[in-house]
């Protein structure tokens, strides 16, 4: 909305031409926790916020005394938590649970979701990741991108969060996170940009952390520069709750709603601020602008009468599970059991008592709650399931005291498990952490099973060697050295409520499983190659790992893991064979094709992944891999088909800081397609032409730095070659492989100014003016993250 250029009416005084500024001041701050202010007379409705990246936290009073609650105020269909779909691969299942999200939250009246969550599991200690999707800021794009269509294609707005770097909870609403350009726009914004380009979310969130100082709600350069004028949003931004700590400055840089409410005060320094003359009036009306938008948008939205019902979501959210479980090990077939035969011990409070989502404010009250216990139970069709608790959660809650002496409690339950284990034929041993190791609010102090479940696992295993251990957890867990002794291992995750269901299907066979893994597994926290800088220390964390997150690190350091990422196995084998890479005609697009084979007894899906490896001597530091496109293909017995992953040349740029921009690197790129990042099955060469440079080259550039400029290059040679021989050899000098590379790191104009240089210092300048009339101008637009 815009003003006359007459002085703004005092703040209570209606205008003739538009809203009063304090009601425009209004409009930018929430009218109570989940509600945004309406401005009836200019019709402008409220929107109805709700927390629910899996499942509608439904809004809630604070109780008695002010106390925030976080149970939802009806019960609503849990669905599985981030860290388990990102483990699906699917974005096709994403984009179904988020229109069933929609669906419920239509039934409720809310019209915007607040998610979905993608930020990048930089670190395994990170105590919010169970809300995020993967270490991988592709897969993450991929798997967000489909929540926030399904949602929108409903009629609820998306609120994409939490932006940016916000990959930590420790000190979370004050820390900074402290970036170089390159692994910012690479790894942590390039999620966020995907999305923001191609899917179009409504909203974004802004987190509570500073970025290299500034914090988010006053960053002008990432919620204007970059978001709006740079990626083309046209939605709003929203705070997270509580993340303004300065209204007028937020405004300034771009963030338009503060949430939760503040009663006016917040209102009140905005019209103070515009009256005074310390904020410009079209700052905040363009902020109203897009807030009117918002509202008309969500009020207007086409939203389809809810279509499923309560078993309908609960059938889904079972669905969604039976995807998201990942088989680590199998040694011997182990799994899966027969459902006819046999008997089945199934240890640990967690069959019993599970845990089916994380700790904070995306908590949902389930519609139902199905647990593995009642569901073996349900699947057995013969075998004998008999149950022994093993531990009490309360020990869980001590996870990681180091304690050698077990409660009295736990040390009787372990007892008689290992008891039930050794009059058992196989044991299902359920392992995990509890919601006091891992919850928004706080980051965990180590990534240990609690030390009462590993002395169980132990006897466990030498009462009876034939176990299955169930992993129940929010983010991973060591599971070094134990991990060598059991046969098979199945990572459950937070599965949501309907995942005991789907855990009993993968167990005994009904659901062949096909999750893979979306972070890596590590031997041990030190092993992270953020550990030296996670958390930060007095206000500051610094990103030293750069571009080396998750895999990218442990590959690129050569580690040894427990299990890579992408890994993920089946009750069936496949086979990879004839990959062919073939480019379009202008060489801008190229389509990867692999021929999967499934070579086992049982029907499957197999997640094909497609990775790249950088062109052989290039300056640029590079991973071993990184992933660039994936999908998926279901086969029966012997079947045979082509996957197919269509990539874009600009899918291989880089971010250079010195350009200014994304660029891709000319040369021979290797294609791979593999079951993991340490898994290739197949390769292939694709030869890729690089970008021109947008260099401008001065003085100060070094010889390298000339010598790889396409324009300045031969200028340089043709100097030296021309230079004054008797002065020092010139072209001679540049010949010789030593001397080149002790030049090398050398800025032109230095070595100008010594007496037997081939240029002069004059020369130099001529030859940066020459190299910069000559540059051919970047072809096309700029590269998209």
């Amino acid at each position: 909305m815009t003003n006359d250029q007459s002085p703004p009416p005092p703040a209570g005084e209606p205008s003739a031409l538009g809203p009063t500024l304090a009601e425009k001041a209004s409009l930018t701050s929430g009218d109570g926790d989940f509600v945004t202010t309406a401005l009836t007379r200019a019709g402008v409705p409220a929107v109805t916020l709700s927390d629910g990246p899996h499942g509608l936290r439904l809004p809630k009073e604070a109780g008695d005394g002010g106390q925030v609650d976080l149970r939802s105020a009806a019960p609503a269909t849990c669905y599985p938590p981030a860290v388990a779909l990102g483990s699906s691969w699917d974005p096709e299942l994403a984009h179904r649970v988020a229109g069933a999200l929609a669906d419920e939250a239509t039934a409720h009246g809310i019209r915007v979701l607040l998610g979905p969550g993608i930020n990048i599991k930089r670190s395994p200690l990170c105590g919010r990741n169970f809300e995020y999707f993967s270490e991988d800021p592709l897969l993450t794009a991929e798997l967000g991108g489909a929540m926030v269509r399904g949602l929108q294609e409903s009629g609820v707005g998306a609120a994409l969060k939490h932006y940016a770097a916000n990959n930590q909870e420790t000190d979370r609403m004050r820390v900074s996170a402290d970036i170089d350009e390159r692994p910012l726009r690479e790894i942590y914004l390039r999620a966020f940009e995907r999305i923001v380009r191609r899917d179009r979310p409504w909203s974004v969130m802004c987190s509570y952390n500073a970025v290299n100082g500034v914090p988010l709600s006053e960053n002008a350069r990432l919620l204007t520069d970059i978001l709006r004028t740079e990626w083309g949003f046209d939605g709003i931004v929203m705070s997270d709750w509580g993340a303004v700590r300065d209204r007028v400055a937020a405004l300034r840089a771009g963030l338009d709603l503060q949430m939760p409410g503040t009663r006016g005060r917040t209102d009140r320094e905005v019209v103070a601020a515009v009256t005074d003359g310390s904020l410009d009036e079209a700052v905040l009306d363009s902020s109203v602008e897009r807030l009117v938008r918002f509202a008309r948008r969500t009020a207007d939205a086409d939203r389809p009468e809810p279509r499923m019902s309560v078993e309908d979501h609960h059938r889904l959210a079972g669905e969604a599970a039976d995807r998201c479980i990942v088989l680590l090990k199998n040694d011997d077939g182990l799994l899966p059991l027969d459902p006819a035969a046999g008997s089945v011990a199934v240890i640990g409070e967690l069959a019993r008592t599970p845990r089916y989502q994380g700790a904070g404010s995306s908590q949902v009250t389930p519609t139902r709650l199905d647990t593995p216990l009642e569901a073996l139970r349900a699947h057995a069709d013969g075998a004998l399931v008999d149950f022994a608790p093993g531990y009490t959660l309360a020990g869980a809650e001590t996870a990681g005291t180091g304690s050698a002496d077990a409660p009295e409690d736990d040390a009787s339950l372990a007892a008689a498990a290992v008891r039930l284990a050794a009059e058992s034929d196989t044991v299902l041993l359920f392992l995990g952490l509890s919601a006091h190791d891992e919850s928004e609010g706080f980051d965990r102090d180590h990534i240990d099973l609690p030390e009462a479940q590993l002395r169980l696992l132990d006897a466990v295993v030498a009462a009876n060697p034939r176990v299955a251990v169930v992993l129940s957890n929010g983010g991973v867990v060591r599971t070094d050295p134990w991990h060598r002794t059991v046969p098979a291992l199945v990572e459950g995750w937070l599965l949501g409520q309907a995942g005991g269901g789907a855990l009993a299907r993968v167990l005994f066979g009904a659901v062949n499983p096909s999750g893979k893994l979306a972070e890596t597994v590590p031997l041990r926290i030190e092993d992270s190659p953020s550990h030296l800088s996670f958390p930060g220390e007095e206000g500051h964390v610094r990103y030293g790992e750069g571009v080396f997150v998750g895999y990218r690190g442990y590959d690129a350091a050569a580690r040894e893991v427990a299990f890579p990422f992408g890994h993920g196995l089946s009750y069936t084998t496949f086979d990879h064979s004839a990959l062919r890479v073939t480019p379009d005609e202008d060489g801008n697009r190229f389509a990867v094709a692999v021929t999967v084979t499934n070579t086992g007894t049982r029907a499957g899906r197999e997640v094909v992944q497609i990775y790249s490896t950088g062109p052989a001597g290039s300056p640029v530091a590079r991973p071993p891999r990184e992933l660039r496109g994936f999908t998926s293909l279901t086969l029966a017995p012997g079947e045979s088909r082509e996957a197919v992953v269509r990539l874009a040349r600009e899918d291989l740029a880089h971010y250079s800081e010195r350009e200014g921009g994304w660029r891709v690197e000319g040369g021979d790129w290797g294609i791979e397609a593999g079951a993991s990042s340490r898994d290739i099955r197949q390769s292939a060469v694709l030869p890729v032409k690089g970008d021109p440079s947008r260099l401008t080259l001065t003085g100060r550039n070094t010889v390298a730095e000339w010598l790889a400029h396409p324009v300045g290059g031969p200028l340089l040679m043709k100097a030296f070659a021309e230079g004054r021989a008797a002065a020092g050899g010139g072209a001679g000098a540049m010949a010789d492989p030593a001397m080149r590379r002790f030049l090398a790191g050398t800025p032109l104009d230095v070595i100008a100014e010594f007496p037997q240089s081939p240029v002069r210092p004059e020369e130099v300048v001529a030859l940066a003016e020459r190299a910069a009339a000559e540059q051919a101008p970047a072809s096309g637009t700029p590269h998209r993250g």
